[in-house]
């Protein structure tokens, strides 16, 4: 299992590389997907079944909402590919800024105390404490993240409606 998470991780730094690269948001999109589904599934790694299951959902969400505004905004007839000089040369420095920082301020021991199972007497897990929390206190801040979410889709759809009523078309 720590054989996956590792490899969980490594895709989720190889997304996080290629968000902070790419200036073109067709192309960053991608990698906010995978940093989703990486950081989720290294949650499930930890034993956060139900609270990566509600993160990854409202995460993409509200990453369509912020992709159909970012594509709106940005009227590049030829964005920047992931092979373009600049993207890359960028991936080279943020992965090696990375590994520095891995160098220096990573500490070994620390990954393997991470956990999220209820140990000794206990026989409930951490992360269903959490979900008793989420419908007992947050189930109407749910119900207002959902709807600010949808209210904020309704506006890029309206933005970007067509190329008379559109105010932020490209003519």
């Amino acid at each position: 299992m720590s054989y996956l998470v590792f490899l969980l991780l490594l895709f989720f730094l190889l997304g996080v590389i290629g968000v902070a690269s790419n200036p073109s948001p067709y192309f960053g999109t991608v990698g906010l997907v995978m940093v989703a589904a990486t950081g989720c599934g290294v949650l499930v790694g930890f034993g956060c079944s139900f609270v990566s299951l509600v993160l990854f959902l409202i995460y993409l969400g509200g990453m369509l909402v912020v992709f159909a505004y970012s594509v709106a905004l940005s009227a590049e007839a030829y964005p920047e590919t992931w092979w373009d000089w600049s993207v890359i040369v960028y991936v080279f420095g943020y992965g090696l800024l990375i590994i520095m920082f891995g160098l220096f301020f990573m500490d070994i021991e620390v990954v393997y105390s991470l956990s999220i199972d209820g140990g000794g007497m206990y026989d409930i897990r951490a992360d269903f404490g959490g979900v008793v929390l989420l419908y007992l206190k947050g189930g109407p801040l749910l119900l207002l993240c959902g709807g600010g979410l949808l209210l904020a889709l309704f506006v890029v759809l309206e933005l970007t409606r067509g190329v008379k009523r559109g105010s932020l078309r490209v003519v």
